[in-house]
C-alpha cells in the first residue's frame, strides 16, 4: 500500500469518534518523565500540543496543570476535540506551518504525531516557538512486541502491510534528545482491542472489507487466549526530550 504521509494522518477525520473511543491513554508516569527530563513542571507552564488529535494527551497535560493549547489539522478530530474538550484551547494547523507566537511556549509536545511532519520544517518551527529553554517532547506508545501474543499480532500486521520496522520514527538531527521508555498496561474487553487496531491509519487506508476480514481473524485467535473476552494490552511509551 502506497500512501503519503498527509492523506494517511487525514484517514483519521473519517474515524474520529471511533478513535477517541479506543485508543489508549498515557500513564501518569509518562508526564513524570517529561518533568525530570524537561527539568521543569507542567504545572503552570505554557503547552503547545501539536497534532493533538481528539485530546487524549492534551487532556492529560491539562490535568497536570498546564496552560495547554492543542493544534490540530483534521476537521473531524478537530470536532471531536471540541466535544471532548470544550474548555480547553484549539487552533487550526500542523508542526510544519505552527500558527503560534515566536518564543511563547516552555514545551511543545508531540503524542504519536511527530511522523506526520517534515522535520525540515517542523523543527525550526519548534525552536521558533519555545521559550529559550524550552522542551520539545516526543513520544509515542506500543504495544509491547516482548509479550508473546503481542509479537505475534504485529508479525500478522506487518505481513499484511508488508511493512517493516518503525523506523519513520526517526528523531530530528540537530537536538540533544535525552529519551525514556515507560511501561504500563490496561485490561479491556477484546472488542474495544479490535477497534482500537481498527482506529490506526493504515487499517483506515485499508479500508472496511479488510480490516474486517484481519480483525475477525484476531477476534478467533485472541478469544482462545483471553476466554473471559477480557485483553490484557501491555504498552512501552518511548518519549524523547530535547532542551532547545
Amino acid at each position: 500500500m502506497t500512501s503519503t504521509p498527509r492523506i494517511r494522518a487525514r484517514s483519521f477525520d473519517a474515524a474520529a469518534a471511533l478513535y477517541s473511543a479506543n485508543r489508549p491513554g498515557y500513564p501518569e508516569e509518562l508526564f513524570d518523565a517529561l518533568e525530570v527530563l524537561a527539568g521543569r513542571t507542567l504545572r503552570g507552564a505554557r503547552v503547545a500540543d501539536v497534532g493533538a488529535g481528539t485530546g487524549i494527551a492534551t487532556g492529560s497535560l491539562h490535568a497536570r496543570g498546564a496552560e495547554v493549547l492543542a493544534v490540530e489539522p483534521g476537521d473531524g478530530m478537530a470536532a471531536e476535540f471540541r466535544r471532548a474538550h470544550p474548555r480547553i484551547p484549539l487552533v487550526r494547523g500542523d508542526g510544519d506551518r505552527l500558527p503560534l507566537v515566536t518564543a511563547g511556549f516552555d514545551f511543545l509536545t508531540y503524542a504519536q504525531a511527530w511522523h506526520w511532519t517534515d522535520p525540515v520544517r517542523s523543527l525550526p518551527e519548534a525552536r521558533r516557538v519555545l521559550r529559550p529553554g524550552g522542551a520539545l517532547a516526543l513520544w509515542w506508545n506500543d504495544m509491547d512486541s516482548t509479550v508473546p501474543w503481542i509479537a505475534e499480532q504485529d508479525e500478522r500486521i506487518r505481513d499484511l502491510f508488508a511493512a517493516g520496522g518503525a523506523t519513520f520514527r526517526a528523531l530530528p538531527a540537530g537536538p540533544a534528545f535525552t529519551t525514556r521508555e515507560v511501561r504500563w498496561s490496561r485490561r479491556i474487553p477484546l472488542d474495544a482491542h479490535l477497534a482500537n487496531h481498527a482506529s490506526h491509519s493504515a487499517f483506515l487506508m485499508l479500508g472496511p472489507a479488510g480490516t474486517r476480514e484481519f480483525l475477525d481473524a484476531e477476534r478467533a485467535r485472541l478469544t482462545a487466549l483471553f476466554p473471559d473476552g477480557k485483553v490484557e494490552e501491555r504498552y512501552v511509551v518511548t518519549l524523547s526530550v530535547a532542551v532547545l
